[in-house]
């Protein structure tokens, strides 16, 4: 079983993700240069001095505001803080009576639907009104099932403002089987994206690792595949539509690292549209008329989140075995945005 618990916390997915305080220091004007790792280990007398290294060397550890190294010999009146990836805060998980699109449900398993703009898990801002505090509310009549049990519950999670499909285990045994899949890259799994500029070739594919970038820890970057910075991570990628000034790709993952598609477009020069963390909500291709400028920001208006959407999902049934293919139809606000572009291309260029 702990090696099912490691495959599943492996699967960290487009998730999201916040750093949240959890300490901070305040050096006194008396103290001593010392190095940053000492420096935190006679003042955290509960962590070993490794455990602060390694969070060092994974930027948990900031001094006035910026990563740094264990090397780094402290001054007075530095701030330190450490920061994680989960709140330091009573997370449990409350049902909550919301909406969601349930597109399959049997006794072991249901597919969701996911709302644009609707968060996954509680987080930092985000304490409730999630989509695991909706499922918890839809299944509130199933005593097996406990939404703070993490052998049950989401096998997969994407951004807030990505919609689409994803599956939550309502079993141990479900998660457990999915959660290989998953790990395996035997699920099969294509998202639409609307992405600026044009393409050279229909069909493409991009490997870098995904890790965080240290200019911004809300951001992910792409490193060299050979690197050994952040984890490896491929893209594969289809035209479907072109429409001059931006293309609307389809992207079939075969890892499921945080912020997959978005860190991968940008980094070969075709942003998501509308994604402003990664530099997509201005505009990056076309004309400077006022006109073509009013239509890009009216664009992003009708569609305000980075242009993503997951379109498929499938799998094999953890206790059947029976092949699972559910497709979600584009929402309102994605399909007014293809649209608009669709007219444009051809009344415009």
């Amino acid at each position: 079983m702990s090696d099912i618990k490691a495959i599943i916390e492996e699967l960290e997915e487009e998730e999201e993700q916040s750093l949240y305080e959890h300490h901070r220091f305040e050096v006194d004007k008396g103290q001593e240069s010392v190095r940053l790792d000492r420096y935190l280990a006679d003042h955290m007398p509960h962590a070993t001095r490794n455990r602060i290294q390694r969070a060092t060397d994974a930027g948990f550890v900031l001094v006035n505001g910026n990563p740094t190294k264990n090397s780094y010999r402290i001054r007075p009146l530095d701030v330190i803080t450490i920061m994680l990836d989960k709140p330091p805060f009573d997370s449990t998980i409350e049902p909550e009576e919301i909406p969601i699109d349930v597109v399959y449900e049997d006794e072991s398993l249901m597919v969701v639907n996911k709302a644009p703009g609707m968060v996954v898990h509680p987080g930092c801002g985000n304490f409730n009104g999630t989509l695991v505090n909706a499922v918890a509310w839809h299944l509130r009549d199933m005593p097996s099932y406990d939404p703070n049990d993490p052998e049950v519950g989401l096998v997969h999670r994407i951004d807030k403002g990505t919609s689409g499909l994803l599956v939550v285990a309502k079993t141990p045994e479900a998660k457990s089987k999915l959660g290989i899949q998953f790990y395996n890259k035997t699920t099969r799994r294509l998202y639409n994206a609307l992405v600026w500029g044009n393409f050279a070739e229909d069909t493409g594919r991009i490997e870098g690792n995904i890790g965080r970038d240290p200019r911004d820890r809300l951001r992910m970057e792409v490193f060299a595949p050979d690197s050994g910075i952040g984890k490896s991570a491929v893209t594969h990628y289809r035209v479907l539509e072109r429409f001059g000034y931006v293309t609307l790709v389809e992207c079939r993952l075969e890892t499921g690292r945080t912020h997959q598609i978005r860190a991968h477009m940008r980094h070969i020069g075709h942003p998501l549209f509308g994604d402003e963390r990664y530099g997509g909500a201005e505009i990056l291709r076309g004309e400077r008329s006022a006109s073509y400028t009013a239509f890009v920001h009216n664009s992003m208006q009708i569609c305000r989140r980075p242009a993503l959407h997951a379109m498929t999902l499938g799998f094999k049934h953890p206790i059947t075995g029976e092949e699972m293919d559910f497709t979600a139809p584009w929402p309102e606000d994605f399909f007014k945005l293809i649209t608009r572009w669709r007219v444009y291309a051809q009344t415009k260029l």
